[in-house]
């Protein structure tokens, strides 16, 4: 394994640091205001936003994230992998440079499960940046921890699809132009044959938006929003892949979106350290600056140490993805899931302590940041459920086998 980036990349990576220090930082605070305020049913981006994903397009800064060379540039999953912990510094550099969850995986899934007439409709549109999607899966009466639960149901009758449940933590609803949901088509079979994934237009009757859920006291901009399928049809072409498939794309999703979530929270953790130790330099009490004091030291070590370590462990998955294949690195995407979400729990932690009050304010981004990285411990799988896989994968490696009859 070499991970020192190839001369493409290290350009990419320059051009994409640049981008940001010239014209993303320095209208972060603004931009973030007008995600939160502008966005709405067909406006999916703030103006503010629209210039710098113009500007970013033109300069080929643009879906970096797709390997499908038709696509995107190509690059591999731990190629990406920096450039998205660049992207992770700031709040909304991921909408830059149109690679931005939930549309990232979505468009993933469109490009490899999609028809020709669903790509052309949908993935297209997505690719150019004129429409955003949103992922509809969790629901408030099963457990989100484990899908094989869902209750929402899609009935073929005729040549439509008929849906109806109940679906919360719907992300990106809000000024969305269409909706992956992932429903119960065939009830009666195997668990993880239960399943499909159906596009379902936005404005379709019977599609309802309820409510932005607020998460942690915020609840605008796209959103995590609460929704209800009522008697919603939709033409039998929009089921995204096979009939029951659901269970097998939602993992074709899952693995390159985990890399990205991961690599990201490292460039929050790192932004976040960066700020830890300025403000140790600046900042002086009881004689002396904060850097003086063993505990902050102690702060500064331990976030080195982990930043350093989850970064490691993510490009090591990213690279088995790309060399074995998404199964292959399963307990690796499962262990770094654990390790760089609560990570960054921590070095935001240490952040906001060696700030005090300016910490827990919204003066400064530390707080919207730990924020952010919390939701990180639950979506895609919570850390409990990924510990429970990795301890009966590693327990399955030693268990006594039968002896062999003669």
């Amino acid at each position: 394994m070499d991970f020192a980036p190839s001369e493409r990349v290290a350009a990419l990576l320059e051009r994409v640091r640049e981008f940001m220090e010239e014209h993303v930082d320095p209208v972060e605070l603004e931009a973030v205001e007008a995600v939160d305020t502008e966005v709405r049913p067909g406006a999916p981006y703030p103006e503010i936003l629209v210039d710098l994903r113009q500007r970013a397009k033109s300069e080929g800064l643009w879906n970096l994230f797709l390997p499908d060379e038709r696509y995107g540039p190509g690059l591999t999953v731990w190629e990406y992998g920096m450039l998205c912990e660049q992207m992770g510094r700031s709040a909304v550099a991921p909408m830059v440079f149109n690679c931005s969850a939930p549309d990232t995986g979505n468009m993933e899934i469109v490009a490899e499960h999609g028809t020709v007439e669903q790509r052309e409709r949908w993935l297209v549109p997505l690719l150019e940046g004129h429409i955003r999607s949103c992922f509809s899966m969790t629901e408030p009466e099963s457990a989100g921890s484990d899908p094989t639960g869902l209750v929402s149901r899609a009935e073929l009758d005729g040549d439509d699809w008929v849906i109806n449940g109940h679906k919360w933590f719907t992300s990106g609803y809000n000024g969305a132009a269409v909706s992956i949901a992932m429903v119960v088509t065939d009830p009666d079979a195997p668990p993880h044959k239960r399943a499909s994934m159906i596009l379902v237009p936005i404005d379709t009757p019977g599609f309802v938006g309820v409510r932005p859920v607020p998460v942690m006291g915020h609840d605008r901009g796209p959103g995590h929003w609460e929704v209800r399928f009522e008697d919603c049809r939709v033409p039998a072409e929009n089921m995204l892949g096979g009939r029951g498939a659901g269970f097998a794309i939602a993992q074709d999703r899952l693995g390159p979106g985990r890399i990205h979530h991961c690599m990201r929270a490292i460039g929050s953790a790192e932004r976040a350290f960066e700020m830890m130790c300025r403000r140790a330099h600046d900042r002086r009490a009881f004689g002396g600056a904060l850097a003086e004091k063993q505990f902050v030291q102690d702060f500064v070590a331990k976030s080195r140490m982990e930043i350093d370590a989850a970064r490691l462990m993510v490009l090591h998955a990213a690279w088995k993805m790309d060399a074995e294949g998404k199964r292959a690195a399963r307990q690796q995407i499962s262990m770094i899931k654990v390790v760089a979400a609560q990570m960054h729990q921590r070095v935001l932690d240490r952040a906001m302590q060696v700030h005090g009050a300016l910490g827990m304010s919204d003066d400064i981004p530390l707080a919207a940041m730990w924020r952010q990285g919390r939701w990180l411990r639950i979506a895609d799988g919570p850390d409990e459920v990924h510990k429970m896989v990795i301890a009966l994968r590693e327990l399955n490696r030693f268990r006594p086998r039968e002896p062999v009859e003669a």
